[in-house]
């Protein structure tokens, strides 16, 4: 996959947003998270584009968010790009949504670029895109 042909620009304050982890019982790992962690979950978000999606995010003291999601069509595969329990994508702010719009134009023209810049349903603009070895990552606002 080629790397993109510009850097970002000096200083843009990246800093994981959050780490989404996919789980089959949803209830139970937030009851974990929060019980041995002090985490604080949010409420329950219900994808209407994804029907079946459901997905809390969680706070975990002064750092980044957790965000757990489940949907019955979780795989117990390794198929490639197969979605199934255990960790799903890490989360990278870029700080604004100009950050987001000019890093994803420039991976529009490699490989890397899964999903254009969008608001999503959860509240964050973001773009998706691929590491070398397959990994998701969002760049967010």
């Amino acid at each position: 996959m080629p790397e993109p042909t510009t850097p970002p620009p000096p200083g843009i304050p990246v800093r994981i947003a959050h780490v989404a982890l996919w789980t089959r019982d949803l209830d139970r790992s937030v009851a974990f998270w929060t019980r041995h962690f002090a985490a604080t979950p949010g409420a329950a978000y219900h994808s209407a584009r994804r029907p079946g999606f459901v997905s809390r995010f969680l706070t975990l003291g002064a750092g980044p968010t957790l965000e757990l999601m489940t949907a019955p069509w979780l795989c117990d595969c390794d198929k490639a790009g197969a979605e199934h329990p255990g960790w799903a994508h890490i989360a990278l702010s870029l700080g604004s949504e100009a950050a987001v719009r000019q890093r994803a134009a420039q991976l529009a023209a490699t490989d890397a670029l899964v999903s254009p810049p969008r608001h999503t349903g959860d509240g964050y603009f973001e773009a998706v895109l691929r590491d070398p070895d397959g990994n998701l990552i969002e760049i967010t606002a």
